[in-house]
Formats: C-alpha cells, sequence, structure tokens
C-alpha cells in the first residue's frame, strides 16, 4: 500500500507531526477529542484497528500487558481485561511513579470492564504500584502519530512513550523479548526517513490498523535503558521516580553523568543521593547563569534572530524543534505575534553553529528565517517569556526548558 503522505528532503519530525494532524483532521478522518493536534490522533474504526491485536500469538500468551492511555488504544485496554489480563497503564505524566495497575470491581460486568478501559476508568479503578513491585510486561502498546513499515515511530514530541520504556529497562520490567505493538490508522503508516531517529526512540514490532496487520522485523534496536546524559535536572524535578531509578544505577557503577547544560558538574561528579546531587548542581547552575546574564549586561551574549514562524505554532511545538535540532539556548524571547523568536548563546561559536544547523528549517511548511541577530537583546521589549521569570526593567529573560 503506498503511503497517503510523502516528504521531501530534509523534513524533520515536527513537519511529519503536523502534516499528519493535518491530513487526519482535513480528511474528518479524526474521532473525539479533536481536534487531534498536539494528541496522540484517534481515528475513526480505531476499534476495529485494537480488534487485530488478538490475532497476536503474544497477547493470548501474555497474561500482564502494558497499554499506553490515548484514546486510540481504549479497545486494546478493553480487550485485555476481558481476557483478564493483567492491565499496567502509566501513570499520568509519570509525576508519582511509573505504573497504575487497572483492578475491575469483583464480578464487574461488560459495561463496567468498558468503563475501566476509558481515560476515567483508569483514573477510577488504578491501584498505583512501587518501584519494588515484581513487573514482568510481555507485551507493550503504544500510540503514534506516525509509523513506518520498518518499525520507526513519532510520537507526539513529548518523549513519554521513549521515557517510559527506558525506565520499564532500568526496572526489569522488560527484555529483548518483549514485543512493542502500534495502532494507527492506515494514513499514519508512512516512510520516515532513518536519520530523524535518536538512541532513545522507541521502534515497533508490529502495526495495527483497521485494514492490516503489519509485523515490521525492525532490526533497530530498542533503548536499552535510560540515557543519562539526556536526561536534565527540569526532568528529575519533574519526574520524581527518576530520581530514585538514578540512585540505583549509580550505586550499581554505571555513569549517570546528567546532561549538563550550563557547564556544570555533572551528578555523578557531584556525588550523594540524587536530592543532594541535584541541589549541589543547581546552586552551580545558578551561580554560572547568574554570571552569565551579568555577562549579557556587557553585551557579550551572542543572540540568534528566528523570524517568518508560523502564526500558529506554539511556543512548545518551537521547543522541540530546537531539541531535536541540537539547538538549545541559554535563554528563549517568544515574541509569536510577531512571528519570532530569539535564542540567547554564550559561546559565539556556537551561535555559529546553530544558525548553520537550522539554515533552511521549516515549521509546518513554511521556511523560517535564521540568523544572528543585529542588536543585543537589550534594545527588545513585549517578549513573552517562558520558564523561569527573572524581570530586568524591559528585558525579559528565560531559562530555556525544553521540557515544558
Amino acid at each position: 500500500m503506498e503511503p497517503a503522505l510523502t516528504f521531501g528532503a530534509g523534513c524533520n519530525k515536527w513537519d511529519i507531526r503536523q502534516k499528519v494532524w493535518d491530513y487526519i483532521e482535513n480528511k474528518n478522518l479524526a474521532d473525539f477529542p479533536r481536534p487531534v493536534h498536539h494528541r496522540i490522533p484517534n481515528f475513526k474504526k480505531s476499534r476495529q484497528a485494537c480488534q487485530n491485536i488478538t490475532a497476536l500469538e503474544v497477547f493470548c500468551k501474555t497474561r500482564e500487558v502494558k497499554v499506553d492511555p490515548d484514546k486510540p488504544l481504549e479497545g486494546v485496554r478493553h480487550l485485555a481485561l476481558q481476557a483478564n489480563k493483567t492491565l499496567l497503564v502509566p501513570t499520568p505524566r509519570l509525576r508519582t511513579g511509573l505504573f497504575n495497575r487497572i483492578t475491575p470491581p469483583p464480578g464487574a460486568s461488560k459495561e463496567v470492564l468498558r468503563i475501566c478501559a476509558t481515560s476515567q476508568g483508569v483514573k477510577d479503578y488504578s491501584v498505583p504500584l512501587g518501584l519494588d513491585a515484581t513487573v514482568k510486561v510481555d507485551l507493550v502498546v503504544v500510540g503514534s502519530v506516525a509509523v513506518s513499515e520498518k518499525g520507526w515511530r513519532i510520537g507526539k514530541g513529548e518523549g513519554f512513550a521513549d521515557m517510559e520504556y527506558a525506565m520499564m529497562v532500568a526496572m526489569g520490567a522488560v527484555t529483548e523479548q518483549t514485543v512493542v505493538v502500534t495502532v494507527v490508522h492506515d494514513c499514519q503508516v508512512l516512510n520516515i526517513p532513518e536519520e530523524l531517529l535518536d538512541d532513545h526512540d522507541l521502534t515497533v514490532d508490529y502495526i495495527l490498523t483497521p485494514t492490516r496487520v503489519i509485523k515490521t522485523d525492525c532490526t533497530r534496536p530498542k533503548p536499552k535503558g535510560i540515557i543519562w546524559s539526556k536526561i536534565s535536572l527540569e526532568m528529575m524535578d519533574k519526574i520524581p521516580i527518576l530520581k530514585t531509578l538514578w540512585d540505583k544505577e549509580q550505586k550499581a557503577g554505571k555513569d549517570v553523568t546528567l546532561k549538563n547544560e550550563c557547564g556544570s558538574p555533572s551528578a555523578s561528579q557531584a556525588g550523594g543521593s540524587p536530592a543532594a546531587a541535584a541541589h549541589r548542581i543547581r546552586e552551580a547552575q545558578n551561580v554560572q547563569i547568574k554570571a552569565k546574564r551579568g555577562v549579557a549586561d556587557q553585551k557579550d551574549v551572542t543572540t540568534v534572530y528566528i523570524g517568518n514562524i508560523p502564526p500558529a505554532t506554539r511556543v512548545s511545538e518551537f521547543k522541540t524543534v530546537l531539541r531535536e535540532k541540537g539547538a538549545i539556548p541559554l535563554h528563549l524571547t517568544w515574541q509569536g505575534a510577531q512571528h519570532r523568536a530569539f535564542l540567547d548563546y554564550a559561546d559565539p561559536c556556537q551561535a555559529e553553529l546553530v544558525v548553520s544547523s537550522l539554515e533552511g528549517l521549516s515549521i509546518g511548511g513554511q521556511e523560517i528565517r535564521v540568523e544572528l541577530a543585529r542588536t543585543q537583546r537589550s534594545n527588545m521589549t513585549g517578549g513573552q517569556v517562558f520558564g523561569e521569570r527573572k524581570n530586568r526593567g524591559n528585558n525579559p529573560r528565560s531559562q530555556y526548558d525544553p521540557n515544558i
């Protein structure tokens, strides 16, 4: 079957997401909730696609299955409960743990089981599991925005499915034999350029659509665990379970060096518990951030100007593009109403590399303008600042957080 959508050279993950979301909406393939933009899209006949999981041998044999809470996967959750399987779902945004187990009431009717499979049922009938719980998952079902027949997957851009799988590896909850399945509309099966994939990206073994069951025979390795060098302190703060896993892997002698965003000491160098290490690192970062802000007053910060940003672009989308391109700045000022943004870098060489890496980049099919700013940030006002707020007269700044 020929893909419904094609992409030219130089496309990025965000281009693919935007085009898929637009296509599903414009062709009226979407189902509640709408619009599907910035979601794992629910689609008409998703239940039919979910039903195909019963044809998989691994589903028939497994006793424990982990299914993401996305709406188009509701049918899989329902089938798992009907088959008396242990159903695990991720804790919402991983705030309080990793897994919740769906526990229907004794003698639950078909209607109650249907409710248990919904988002409301996940809230009402789930029990959190601690990290010390014995969990062995043979089947993982994830949502996708796009997927290729080779098994390469693109999510909605927040990275939770990839993170959850890496954390399950760290817990010993999955093995190399664990099967990963995704459920999508046929139009979401595309040719994805391999160069868009990173080491932390989760691949899939089976794709279920309303019309097909696709065995990918994917040979690209799945994540071997948490890549700590991609984890920032902000992520550690937002996902407390990471601190526990960090401590566990540090004691096991593994490299747990955290992402070094400000030239500060790594977590492994800081030593001690995750909380103590994070505190020491944060103190060092704060000192360096203040120092760099002082440098900014002396006009030594190099600013990159981004223009011609599409009007509908959200700052979160823009941050995703920067993260994928490795262009994370020290500070970001967002002026969406003027279709522009300003990125601060302490190193002029880094700023020039960013200009080079973003040259020719398109967002939503529209090529953006990238160049070194003509003036320093002190001459600009009215920007909307995201992250840590620190107003200095008319010059608002924010510490860039790519995970907001």
